[in-house]
């Protein structure tokens, strides 16, 4: 072993642990997991993947773009909290407000895996509300970041033949971090 290799052995170990140091401080939500074949069944609050076939990914700034210019309408896909079960006689139940993007559509409960009958109509009639009956005209799906449910309510409205998708993964906690309008929202008739 030469003196030089005596010297550059040591330093490459010290790289090499203090790699192993930084990818260790990687936060787990900055993984993200592939796309999948088919609609995300469970662990919503989960890495959500960087791409949806046939949709646009947007952006916060991109979003606000979109939303600044009224090109496309915004739909929050948050489920709504159920009232809890066995609450005693008596006890007022309020739900937590929804403080999303100003003047989006929500329509809670349409981003899960599978879809009862009623919920797809719902969402159906809410896409054609959103879109005024236009299949071309641009929608935009959001949640919150880490979550499927708008992953798979865009890939819904691409399957039901809406040709201008987008998806916006950072979703109202992203919007709200970058101080652009929110509002309380309050779920569209007739869903669940």
């Amino acid at each position: 072993m030469t003196a030089r290799s005596k010297v550059v052995l040591p330093f490459l170990f010290v790289l090499a642990v203090a790699g192993l140091a930084v990818a260790e401080e990687v936060p787990a939500s900055k993984t993200v997991a592939e796309e999948p074949g088919d609609y995300r069944q469970d662990e919503y609050r989960a890495p959500v993947p960087a791409t949806l076939a046939g949709a646009t990914v947007v952006s916060t700034e991109e979003a606000h773009r979109l939303w600044a210019s009224g090109e496309a309408e915004f739909i929050d896909v948050l489920p709504r909290p159920p009232k809890p079960k066995d609450l005693p006689e008596g006890t007022i139940w309020k739900e937590k407000p929804r403080i999303s993007v100003k003047g989006a559509l929500w329509l809670p409960n349409t981003g899960y895996g599978k879809l009862a009958d009623v919920t797809l109509d719902y969402f159906r009639k809410g896409l054609e509300k959103a879109s005024g009956g236009d299949k071309e005209h641009p929608l935009l799906f959001f949640c919150l970041p880490d979550c499927w449910m708008s992953w798979n309510a865009a890939r819904r409205a691409l399957e039901l033949g809406y040709g201008k998708v987008y998806w916006y993964p950072d979703g109202s906690d992203g919007w709200a971090a970058a101080g652009y309008p929110s509002e309380q929202l309050t779920p569209e008739p007739g869903g669940s």
